[in-house]
Order: structure tokens, then sequence, then C-alpha cells
């Protein structure tokens, strides 16, 4: 039996990937067999989330698969197909596949790879429009006032002044690091620097992947300017030219309809100074190419975002490929945590006017060979400003970030955690939580308006790793519509939490949207969705004419990103699965910002941290040659 139809018989592949490999034995019945599983695998590979397949690993992408064949013999057969390209076919156009490096891309995903990477390439070298316009002297007292010497921190610091000078940078952190405090006053520097050299303000826009993502930035935006309003000796004239919503990628972009390409790109750039991404580790693959091909010449990009959460759900660890690229030692380190800018650790507070010695600003010449040209385009923000005395979370969350399994079994058993609570072996947290999951979402049916009941359902979300099984997404849900509303509950019913799944531009919804059923002045059953536009701050929509949508009570962790809680209730799975990974783990912890209840064993809770959530990927070698990894 051939290895495709192993496959096939198997249960391992979806019917597109079946379909192209059918496709290709249509078009010629010679193909060789490897060479149309190899297809119908890089095709699987994609919707796993990897940029391409790795013969070399087969267990990578089907742990349970079949005996794989020798990796050198089948890399062999796959050059020699008239349907793959090779560096030494010259990629030929009419090939589907592409082998490069050792991985089998859909060729699709090989031009996205090396796209991203040639466009983060031209803007890493070349210089901003307004670099260098403003007077010195009077640029340093914006800067003093917003980064008082001694007082602020460094990182925060350098994050600014280096926007000044580059047109691509990234600023990471974990989370209440301050990387929306940064951007505030970055920005402030920059409409400062345009303002002192008589320009125009640049025009700046915000964006994130999500709704809800793009909400929460411009919430925090909003707080940072309202902080900084307050600091002895700052002008509010600085603040004019601020922007003060966000919106998502794909409206930044402008979408058409019925097609994967965007208004906005290479031919027709955003018309935009600087562009602000929140969230960048959920950026998958295509889009943050389409992202950075649609950002002009001379125009600024900034990233932001925590490359220890998980990656895009599609295609690609795009962020945390940059950041190891952007590391002295990012090789080494395919996570991103490794340095801190140009330097690779973080300067003392009284080096901080340092920082803000101007930089010289030449012609752009190419990164030495063997290096990579974004290494100085990265700072990594360490200090914590949100950790509040009542609520531990830091500790455990650094030693689940680092697969510290021992520390963090050990931290949560000794309950010295404020607002951190380990139910260990729970399975059920409906029971777990019984005085507190339940009471929260029947009130919330009994909220004065909307507006209040989405504001209440913010504060408490039980989050899961996995959608099917007695601890998924699923069964929970089922599980408490019966317990608010009795048995066979309707589909909408007043109370019930939405999720819309998909995006709508019609209905101005997108996936990950949080809503909720209420009855209005009439007793109409209305679904209500958050709307800062409107006085009352919410949209009413017929629940029957809503996108796809699910119940919201319980999510995924996946679905959960982007967002943030005051309470988090995490149930892993009573067994182990593969989806687990320290990635997920850390993500669902880092969502909460006041308590946390964590519902596990112990066995289920090491065999998470033991694993990463590795994506075969070039993209690293792309913008870093010395990198010699392929998956990370």
């Amino acid at each position: 039996m051939s290895l495709l139809d192993t496959l096939v018989r198997g249960g391992h592949l979806r019917m597109l990937d079946r379909e192209f490999a059918a496709t290709l034995r249509r078009l010629d019945p010679a193909t060789p067999e490897l060479v149309l599983a190899g297809a119908a695998l890089a095709s699987l590979a994609v919707s796993h989330g990897h940029a391409g397949f790795d013969p070399a690993k087969p267990k990578g992408l089907l742990e349970d698969g079949p005996e794989w064949p020798d990796a050198s013999r089948w890399t062999t057969v796959l050059a020699e197909s008239q349907w793959v390209a090779t560096d030494s076919s010259g990629h030929a156009a009419r090939r589907p596949l592409v082998l490069e490096h050792g991985l089998l891309y859909l060729r699709r995903y090989r031009e996205y790879e090396h796209r991203l990477a040639s466009r983060l390439r031209a803007l890493a070298e070349r210089r901003p429009h307004t670099a260098g316009l403003a007077d010195a002297a009077e640029l340093d007292a914006v800067r003093d006032a917003l980064f008082p010497p001694g007082d602020a921190d460094p990182l925060q610091a350098r994050a600014a002044t280096l926007a000044l000078q580059r047109t691509l940078l990234l600023v990471t952190g974990g989370p209440g690091t301050g990387k929306t405090t940064t951007i505030a006053r970055m920005l402030v520097l920059l409409l400062a620097q345009a303002r002192l050299a008589g320009h125009a303000a640049p025009r700046i826009a915000l964006a994130a992947p999500t709704g809800r993502a793009a909400e929460r930035m411009a919430e925090s935006l909003q707080a940072a300017i309202t902080r900084m309003a307050s600091i002895e000796g700052f002008d509010p004239a600085w603040l004019d030219g601020l922007p003060d919503h966000a919106t998502t990628l794909h409206r930044l972009l402008g979408t058409i309809p019925g097609s994967p390409r965007f208004r906005h790109d290479a031919d027709n750039p955003l018309l935009h100074d600087v562009v602000v991404v929140d969230e960048a580790s959920m950026v998958d693959l295509p889009l943050m190419c389409k992202l950075a091909e649609a950002v002009p010449d001379g125009a600024r990009l900034v990233l932001l975002g925590d490359p220890d959460q998980l990656p895009s759900v599609e295609a690609g660890d795009v962020l945390a490929s940059i950041c190891a690229a952007a590391d002295p030692d990012g090789a080494a380190a395919p996570n991103g945590r490794a340095g801190l800018g140009d330097s690779g650790h973080p300067p003392a507070v009284g080096e901080t006017r340092d920082l803000f010695a101007p930089a010289p600003l030449v012609a752009p010449v190419a990164a030495p060979e063997g290096t990579s040209f974004l290494q100085g385009h990265r700072v990594h923000l360490q200090r914590g400003y949100r950790q509040s005395a009542d609520f531990g979370l830091a500790p455990l969350a650094a030693a689940v970030r680092d697969g510290d399994a021992d520390r963090a079994i050990a931290l949560l058993r000794g309950h010295t955690l404020a607002g951190v609570h380990f139910h260990e072996d729970a399975i059920d947290p409906i029971a777990a939580g019984a005085s507190t999951l339940l009471p929260h979402w029947r009130a919330l049916a009994g909220a004065s308006d909307p507006a209040t009941a989405l504001a209440e359902a913010a504060h408490l979300r039980l989050l899961t790793a996995v959608r099917g099984g007695s601890q998924g997404t699923r069964t929970l849900n089922t599980r408490i519509e019966e317990a608010l509303v009795g048995p066979r509950p309707p589909t909408h019913f007043h109370g019930r939490l939405l999720l819309v799944t998909e995006n709508s531009y019609r209905h101005r919804l997108f996936n990950g949207d949080i809503g909720i059923c209420l009855r209005d002045d009439r007793g109409t059953l209305v679904a209500w969705f958050p709307d800062t536009a409107t006085e009352a701050g919410t949209r009413a929509f017929h629940p029957a004419a809503l996108p796809a949508h699910e119940s919201a009570f319980a999510m995924t962790v996946h679905k959960a990103q982007g967002s943030e809680f005051d309470t988090v209730w995490l149930q892993l799975p009573r067994q182990d699965n593969r989806v687990l990974s320290r990635e997920l783990v850390y993500t669902a912890l880092t969502r909460a910002r006041r308590g946390l209840h964590l519902c596990a064993s112990e066995d289920v809770l090491r065999a998470a941290l033991a694993r990463r959530s590795e994506r075969v990927s070039g993209l690293l070698r792309r913008l870093r040659p010395d990198a010699a990894e392929a998956g990370h």
C-alpha cells in the first residue's frame, strides 16, 4: 500500500489535501506516490499552522502517522518532480510546490515567507522621512518630560527613541510591562518631532488582529493618555494628533469581498505615516506579509506583542521568528526572548541619558554576512507595572513560560500566590466554581442595560484548551445553558453570551466579538454588541441575522487571545492532548488581571509545560542566515 493510501485510510488527510494529490495524479498519472503524499502533507501542514512540511520530521505533523520513508530518498524524489520547484529550477511559476532548505511548501506560502522577509529588510534599512528634522534641544525637553531621567524605565525610553530613527520597531514584553504606555509616549514624541520641525502631524493608525484586541488597545491608549496629561511640565498640545480609536487589520487594509487580496497593498499603500499593531503574535504569515507590503516607503511599522504567547491560529509563528532574528543570540532562542535590542541586556537607570544621544543615521548598508538586518530593531520590556499587591501571578507565569513544571506546581500547591487558586485534579469547573460561575452568569440576565451586562460579562471567563470532550467548550457551554434555562434550551435566550466566529463586514462584527442576548423594552429578544460610537455604547441585532456564532460562557484559550478578564478559570482536559503546550497555558494565565483559578492534574500540567507550540517555518532562516532551524 502506498504512503498516500495509508494516510487516506488512516483518516489523516482532509478532503482538500486528498483532492490536491488527486489533481496532480490526474494531470500526470506517472507522478511518484511520494510526491503525491508530500503534496497532500504540505497542504495539511498549513491547516496545522505550519508554513511548510518537513520530510525529515514528519512526526511533527502527524505523531500517530504511518511508517515514514527515508527522508533523504523522499527529498530526492520530490526534487526530481515536475510539480516541485527547487533552487536549480528557478522556482518555475507553473509548479505548485517548492522544495527549499529541506521544507516542502505550497508555492503560495513560500512566496509569503520570501516577500515578507524582503519587505522587512526594506523597512529595516530605510530612514524615516522625519528623522533628524527637529531641533535636538527642544526635542530633548519633550523626552525629559515623557521619560524623566532616573525615574522612567530606560527600556521604554529606548523604544521611544528608536522610533525616531527606525521605520521598523518591535516592542515586546509580557503582560503589564508597559507596552501601551511606551507606545503612547512614543507617538507623542513623534508628534512633537514633526511639530518642532514645522511638519504636519504624522497620520497614525492603530490596529490589532481582532475587534476585541483593537478595542482593548484603544482603551489602554486612552488610559495612558490620561496619565500623561498629569505629568509635570507636560504640554497638552503634544497630544494633538493622537488617534482616539483602533481598528482590525482587515479593516485597515480594506477587505475585498470574495478575494484574498486587500485594497491596500504594495501598489496602493496605506495613507499613514505610522502603523502600530498590537497583539502581533496573533498575526499569521499571509496577513503579516500583506500588512508589511502595504506600509508605504518612509513610514513606520511598529509591532507590539508577547512572543511567548500562542502563535496565530493560521500558518506561521511570525512574531517569534522576527524577534529571534532581531536578537544577537536569537538563533538559539526560537521563542524570541533572548535579547533586549542592540545590547542584549537592559541598561541601568543611570544610562538613560545615553539612550537619548543622537544616533548617527547613515545610508542603509547591507547587514554583515551571516547576521540579521533586524538586529537593533527590538526592545524587550521587563519591568512589571500591572502586578498588584493582591495578585501574585508573575512568578507562576514565569515558571510556565520557562517550562519549569517543578517550580509551577510548587507555587500552586504552596498557596502563597495572592489571587491564584489551584483546584488540583478538578475535572468539572462548574462544580469547582459552584459559588462563583453560575451566579455570575445568572446575574447578567438581570443587568440594568446591555452595556452594563457586557461590562459585567468581561469580569470573568471560563477558558478551556479544547473544544471537544467533557472538559471542552461544547460540553461545558451546553451544561451551562441547561443550568441557566433548563433542559433543551432554545438557540437564543435571555442572558446568553455570544461569541462571533466569523468576520462579517456587513454587520461590522468580527471573529472574537462578544455579545449578549437580552430582551429590549418591548420584550423582544435582541443580541447586543459593544459599540463605542453610539451613545448607549451598544448595537442591537436580531439574533437570527447574526453571522456564525456560539455560546461564550466557556471559550478556548485561542479565542480569548487578545482579551483580558478580571478573573479567569482555566480548565485543562482530564488527559494529555497534543494541543496542550506551555504557550497555551501561559497565554491563558496572562488573560487574568486580578484572579486565577486553575483546574488541572499534575500529570497533565507537566505534560503541557514539557511541550512547545512548534511551527515549521523557514522565515527565521530568511531573516537571519546563520539560523539553521526550520521549525520552532
